[in-house]
């Protein structure tokens, strides 16, 4: 029987995302802004399905067409009619793409489309199970012969050109000599064509590099990008102010040409642009599920401010500066100058990619972040839906506990998120020496409180180069240890001033900032614990909320200018329970998280739960108590288990040990120790069957237990006139395949031609796909 992590039931949860009242809200020129905005992000997320797997845009394609000629309840009467049962309609997928209006009046595209795609995409291949390089899994971020080593040479080519990583794909071909060659591709509307401006043309030309011939291109996605910029200048004529629109022009200089400088410079338009009434984002933002960690997935998002909401925000970024003193390592090892940043609740009307998040700390672009700040944005109406839970399918907890969690998830997780954005993000530094050779601490003062040492001075290595052995990073310009997003040990291959979105221990920091912060201040802190990124090697990244320690004011010592119980609303044994259920929150997550564990390549799939799991880890090594992990039977006679927190131990056991593990690894960041900081992380990351807890054995009890992610519904917009209707979608499969069906109304055939013949056009560099049959387009 296949593994149960591939299985999804037919049950599966689905939500809808509710804005009607905060799009209600919205003027007209608004709604056309947030109109058009929505459509960009729209279109640019199908090139999402180009950036995941070889059969993904024909699947998409596929039930594309099918769902054009058919409504979901119209398809499954047919069903029905035809001899098929309810559960034979979830199940048996061929007979009714087969069986199908579509496939009646185009049977050989139909066909052709199913027969590519049918076997790729329930293969249970070890390679084709999971996102990766070379026999670990397969992506389309890099030809399928392309191995990590080859992703490594890519990346420092690309640092000696100071090209970033973010837009492009990496295409491996070896000549009749059989040296290696090499397509870097950025993403843009033009290709070969003139540009109006030599900022990325000087760029496209061959390259020699270590012994490999480097071709830069562009024209990646371009007819897809071609209609994200068509809209983005339809959205200029409904700005609300010069800064909105001179940041859609950079984003629109930034996909025609393939510029990532274009889209920073777009960036610092954006983050000037405080509180408007429609925020958005767009571009190819997060690296998590690029196997190297340096590619971006196309994101988007278009929302609309929750006002009630953002007050509480706005009184925590009040509080932000001086929580930043409360930290648990010295003030040298912290920022010298806090930027205040936008901080908002949205609810959000669309959102293109591959996941909706329910808080965001962008740019990532950590130069940007540096000089100009940053936005924090919590999802309201994200967290509204898809961290509810219900009883029955709530596993591995004590029944003592299932209805405080209940009670108290949704708002302590609104907490959480609020932490983790501000202060997780916006904390802990960087020794770094600049090109002149000044360094940005006091080289005589600054003790390593680990070791009771002084801080080393940077050696002598080329600017720009990375990690001297001293433990400084050489940069040309000051950066926090998320502008160095590959670490790689002994290679120097820091890169100052860019961006990364890849796994870090620092995610791990994150959670547990918000941890200590709920039992460190006079009045209980209503502050959690969460994540945002997980892995160390060979990734070092932005998430760098949080390491845990003591306060330098006592306990009862007012913290903040706004007391806890206004900013979020509780106090008292509300708030004692907030804490509590923020905490026992992430030691279950640490739980669950062993379903991201591949057992085979002893190695994490997803970085959020691995900081988790380490979380775990960190308190159950604090013992005394505090938290066991316990395996039983269920009532249905199957393997289970229970988490138990010994809530009166938080305070005197859980924060001191959350403290110690969490100011080594703010140390390791702001010194550069990346052996150190490697050697820390994937220690409590690994995943063994050692007593007592025997994780490896307790992974089969999560996925037989698990419960599937929520589907979630989003609404769509349409222009009639002048004016902009919202569509509403039913919380269902039905209405989830509607809401796609009619997201493009007018070209939806043209895009399922544009999406296959674009695969079409790489799948020789996947070569079990190119055996695929012919005429998928």
């Amino acid at each position: 029987m296949a593994d149960a992590q591939y299985i999804l039931p037919n049950d599966i949860g689905v939500s809808s995302l509710d804005c009607r009242e905060a799009f209600r809200l919205l003027s007209p020129t608004e709604r056309l802004y947030a109109h058009h905005l929505s459509q960009a992000a729209w279109y640019g997320g199908l090139a999402v399905l180009l950036q995941t797997s070889p059969e993904a845009p024909y699947i998409y394609a596929l039930l594309s067409r099918l769902f054009r000629a058919q409504d979901p309840d119209q398809l499954r009467q047919h069903a029905l009619a035809e001899g098929l049962t309810e559960e034979e309609y979830q199940e048996k997928l061929e007979r009714v793409i087969l069986g199908s209006k579509a496939a009646q009046k185009h049977p050989e595209e139909v066909r052709s489309l199913w027969q590519t795609c049918e076997e790729l995409m329930f293969s249970l291949e070890p390679r084709l199970r999971h996102l990766g390089l070379g026999k670990e899994g397969i992506t389309t971020y890099f030809s399928g012969n392309c191995t990590m080593e080859d992703a490594k040479l890519a990346q420092d080519f690309l640092d000696s050109q100071n090209l970033s990583a973010y837009n492009t794909r990496l295409f491996k071909d070896v000549d009749q000599e059989g040296k290696p060659r090499y397509e870097v591709r950025l993403a843009s509307v033009l290709g070969t064509e003139p540009a109006l401006h030599s900022e990325m043309a000087s760029r496209l030309k061959s390259y020699e590099f270590r012994g490999s011939r480097f071709q830069v291109t562009r024209g990646d996605y371009a007819p897809i990008l071609q209609k994200v910029v068509e809209q983005l200048e339809k959205a200029k004529a409904y700005a609300a102010n010069s800064r909105q629109e001179q940041m859609l022009a950079q984003y629109v200089e930034s996909f025609t040409q393939g510029s990532i400088e274009a889209h920073k410079r777009g960036s610092r338009f954006w983050i000037q642009d405080k509180g408007p009434i429609v925020e958005s984002y767009i571009g190819f933002i997060e690296s998590y599920r690029d196997p190297f960690g340096s590619r971006g997935e196309f994101e988007g998002f278009v929302a609309m401010v929750n006002k009630a909401m953002s007050a509480k925000f706005e009184c925590l970024v009040a509080s932000a500066e001086q929580l930043l003193k409360e930290l648990p390592w010295p003030p040298a090892f912290e920022k010298d100058k806090f930027l205040t940043p936008d901080f908002t609740s949205l609810d959000v009307l669309t959102f293109s990619g591959s996941g909706i998040p329910a808080g965001i700390n962008i740019p990532n672009y950590d130069d940007l972040r540096q000089t100009e700040g940053f936005k924090n944005v919590s999802l309201g109406n994200v967290l509204a839906v898809a961290y509810a839970t219900q009883r029955e399918k709530l596993t591995f907890l004590e029944e003592d506990d299932k209805d405080l969690y209940i009670r108290w998830k949704g708002p302590s997780f609104d907490v959480q998120v609020g932490l983790h954005e501000l202060l997780g993000h916006g904390s802990g530094k960087l020794f770094v020496q600049d090109e002149k050779g000044a360094f940005n601490f006091d080289q005589e003062t600054v003790i390593n409180p680990e070791t009771g040492e002084q801080v080393r001075a940077a050696s002598a290595e080329p600017q720009g180069a990375g990690l001297g052995m001293a433990g400084v990073a050489a940069a040309p310009k000051p950066a926090s240890w998320a502008s160095l997003p590959r670490f790689r040990a002994g290679t120097g291959a820091g890169r100052p001033g860019t961006a990364s979105s890849a796994p870090s221990p620092l995610a791990t920091k994150n959670a547990g900032l918000k941890a200590w912060a709920s039992t460190s201040a006079s009045t209980p802190k209503c502050w959690s614990m969460s994540t945002r990124h997980g892995g160390w090697a060979p990734c070092v990244d932005r998430g760098r909320a949080g390491g845990v320690s003591r306060p330098r004011q006592p306990l009862t010592a007012p913290a903040t200018p706004c007391p806890s119980p206004r900013i979020f609303g509780f106090e008292g044994a509300d708030a004692e329970d907030v804490i509590y259920v923020n905490w026992l929150n992430m030691v279950r997550a640490g739980l669950l998280a062993l379903e991201f564990y591949t057992p085979e390549t002893s190695s994490w799939r997803q970085a959020h739960m691995q900081a988790r799991f380490v979380i775990l880890r960190v308190l159950l090594e604090a013992g005394e108590g505090l938290v066991t992990v316990t395996p039983t039977t269920g009532t249905d006679g199957r393997p289970d288990a229970r988490v138990r927190l010994d809530r009166n131990k938080i305070r005197p056991v859980g924060k001191p040990a959350l403290e110690r593990f969490l100011r080594r690894l703010q140390v390791l960041k702001s010194t550069g120790d990346v052996a150190g900081g490697r050697a820390l992380y994937e220690g409590y990351a690994a995943v063994t069957d050692a007593p007592p807890e025997r994780f490896l054995t307790l992974r089969d009890t999560v996925l037989l237990r698990k419960e599937s992610r929520k589907l979630i519904v989003q609404p769509n917009t349409r222009l009639e006139g002048s004016e902009v209707q919202l569509l509403e979608y039913e919380a269902s499969a039905a209405g989830l395949i509607r809401s796609f069906s009619e997201r493009f109304p007018e070209d939806g055939p043209e895009l399922e031609e544009i999406l296959t013949q674009l695969a079409g056009a790489d799948a020789r560099f996947w070569k079990f796909f190119s055996e695929a049959p012919s005429g998928q387009a």
